[in-house]
């Protein structure tokens, strides 16, 4: 998918979400990419939802929007966009205090609720602790922590 179909998943989630009065927060590579200003590479949309707000009434927003569900899990669902885009909602009461602390960032005309640095930082380095992920998996975690801490190239840098 192109970044403009990720930005339209983006779009499109966040305003059935808003439309069902549910408050929600950019994570992810998405949001490691709106926080750094370095664009980044990832393959879905990642929304974390208060774990207060109904499962299913939330469920149910995406899919009266037009996406697909694809698959439950204990602290996720996963969706596709009308584009084929995936988008994944966390529901996680680790992720509850992160959509509090989530501050709007412009992203090519729409703003959304991005979690904030720090919480970002540290939601990275637990997720590159945990033993089940893949090294590779692993390695882009703490490369995303080491971008959230301005470890960023110069316009110059590699040529």
């Amino acid at each position: 998918m192109s970044p403009g179909d990720q930005l339209t998943a983006l779009r499109d989630a966040v305003a059935a979400l808003e439309t069902a009065g549910v408050r929600c927060a950019l994570i992810g590579g998405t949001a490691v990419g709106a926080r750094s200003g370095v664009p980044r590479a990832t393959l879905d949309v990642d929304l974390a939802v208060p774990t207060s707000y109904s499962r299913p009434s939330v469920v149910d927003a995406l899919v009266g929007a037009g996406f697909e569900l694809r698959g439950e899990h204990a602290h996720s669902v996963n969706f596709r966009h009308p584009n084929g885009e995936p988008v994944q909602l966390a529901f996680d009461p680790a992720f509850d205090q992160i959509v509090e602390r989530a501050r709007p960032v412009g992203i090519e005309g729409t703003h959304v609720a991005v979690a904030i640095v720090e919480d970002l930082i540290a939601m990275k380095e637990r997720a590159a602790r945990d033993p089940a992920q893949r090294r590779s998996k692993a390695l882009r975690h703490l490369a995303d922590v080491e971008l959230l801490r301005g470890d960023i190239a110069d316009d110059d840098e590699g040529w």
